[in-house]
């Protein structure tokens, strides 16, 4: 077979998807830009959020039921009251990680989720734990993003579109600049004669 001449090549390809040159084919996506957008956006996750904590959601749940089933095993005995009560904690961060993602709570969302990852992660199943912990980290720093991106747009008014997503600030007045005082200048001091010799 021939090859297609003007099919980019291997390097070309990984040279695009490396490298996001701005291009007029592909526009950006700015993400909300006003102060009310920015606000419904940081109240609420958006569809592709939600849909991710609706599935890791039940996921944790199957994952909870693995490591608790696996660990009574490895450590050679039967099931004790210390499993039982793991598997509630840990059924428990699945069922509040379905409800925030149920009502779009990102802020809420990246914490149980985070806090189930670092729970798996200290029971040595690495392979479950680092999933978890990295899904909730990009909650929390969307969270943060958001919550950054309103602030701005909260102090200048209304958020301007830069090339790296941010907004456009005014310039903060100076803090030690000391206003002239205002009032009745001082009276100047007569001027007297001099003294003459008679």
């Amino acid at each position: 077979m021939a090859a297609d001449p003007d099919k980019p090549t291997l390097s070309e390809r990984f040279t695009r998807a490396v490298i996001k040159a701005d291009s007029k084919e592909r526009p950006v996506d700015e993400g909300p830009q006003t102060v009310e957008e920015l606000e419904e956006t940081v109240a609420r996750m958006d569809d592709r959020e939600r849909l991710i904590g609706l599935a890791a959601a039940p996921l944790a749940g199957v994952v909870a039921i693995v490591v608790v089933s696996t660990y009574g095993s490895k450590a050679g005995k039967p099931v004790s009251s210390v499993d039982s009560t793991l598997a509630l904690a840990l059924f428990g961060l699945a069922l509040v990680a379905l409800a925030c993602a149920w009502f779009r709570k990102r802020l809420y969302l990246g914490i149980v989720f985070a806090l189930y990852g670092l729970s798996i992660f200290n029971l040595h199943y690495w392979g479950f734990g680092v999933p978890f912990l990295l899904i909730g980290s990009w909650y929390l720093v969307r969270a943060y993003r958001f919550q950054q991106k309103l602030k701005l747009a909260n102090e200048d008014g209304v958020t301007g579109p830069t090339g790296t997503g941010g907004t456009a600030r005014r310039a903060q007045p100076n803090k030690r600049y000391t206003p002239p005082v205002t009032g009745p200048a001082k009276p100047t001091k007569p001027v007297k004669p001099p003294k003459t010799d008679d």
